[in-house]
C-alpha cells in the first residue's frame, strides 16, 4: 500500500460531519474484532433520518445531532464475492444516501514482498498471509456525492481508538471506486 496524501496518528480537532460519522463507524466496526467481511455503510443526513425516524433523536446526542451530521446505515446481506470490484461495480444508491463508507481488511507487506507474490492468486494470498513482515491492516474509507473523502487506517498490531491513522486519499483506489457507487 502507498501512501498518498496527509496522515496522523496524532488526535486531531474533529468538527466536519464526514469525518465524525467516518471515525464512529469505524469504532462500531472494531468493536467486532478482527477477521471480518467487509461491511458496507450509507451515508445519510441525520436530519433526514430523524424525520423518517423520531424514536432515534433519544439515542443520539452532541455531534450526532449537529447541523450536516451524517448517520451511517449499515448494508447487511451483502452478496458473496471474492471481489471487491465486483461487488463495488453492482452498487449504486438512491438521492437520499449522500455517502457512503467501506471498512474493508487488508494484509500489508512491504513492497519489495510484493514484487516477487506468485502469479496464482491463490498462492500469492498465501505467500502474504505467511511474510514474516505482515501487518494486519482495517480501512475505513467514507466519501460524499460532493467528492469529499476520509481514510481511516487501523492496525491489527496497535489495535486502539487513539492509535487509528487518518487521511483524505490513504486508499485512492477504494476511494475512486465508492465515488463511482454515488454516480448518476
Amino acid at each position: 500500500m502507498r501512501h498518498h496524501g496527509p496522515v496522523t496518528s496524532q488526535p486531531q480537532p474533529v468538527a466536519d460531519p464526514l469525518t465524525i460519522a467516518a471515525l464512529d463507524t469505524e469504532r462500531h466496526v472494531a468493536a467486532s474484532g478482527w477477521d471480518q467481511n467487509p461491511r458496507v455503510f450509507a451515508l445519510v443526513p441525520t436530519a433526514d433520518l430523524l424525520e423518517r425516524e423520531p424514536h432515534l433523536r433519544a439515542g443520539m446526542s452532541g455531534s450526532d445531532l449537529a447541523p450536516g451530521a451524517l448517520s451511517a446505515i449499515e448494508q447487511e446481506d451483502l452478496p458473496r464475492t471474492s471481489s471487491m470490484e465486483s461487488l463495488l461495480g453492482r452498487m449504486s444508491w438512491p438521492e437520499a444516501v449522500v455517502g457512503v463508507a467501506l471498512a474493508v481488511e487488508r494484509v500489508v507487506v512491504p513492497p519489495e514482498a510484493e514484487r516477487d507474490l506468485p502469479a496464482n492468486p491463490e498462492q500469492a494470498m498465501e505467500a502474504l498471509a505467511a511474510h514474516p513482515d505482515r501487518r494486519d491492516v482495517r480501512l475505513l474509507v467514507a466519501v460524499t456525492r460532493d467528492g469529499r473523502s476520509r481514510c481511516l487506517l487501523r492496525q491489527r498490531a496497535h489495535d486502539r481508538d487513539d492509535q487509528v491513522a487518518m487521511g483524505d486519499d490513504i486508499a485512492p483506489g477504494l476511494v475512486h471506486a465508492l465515488k463511482a457507487t454515488l454516480q448518476d
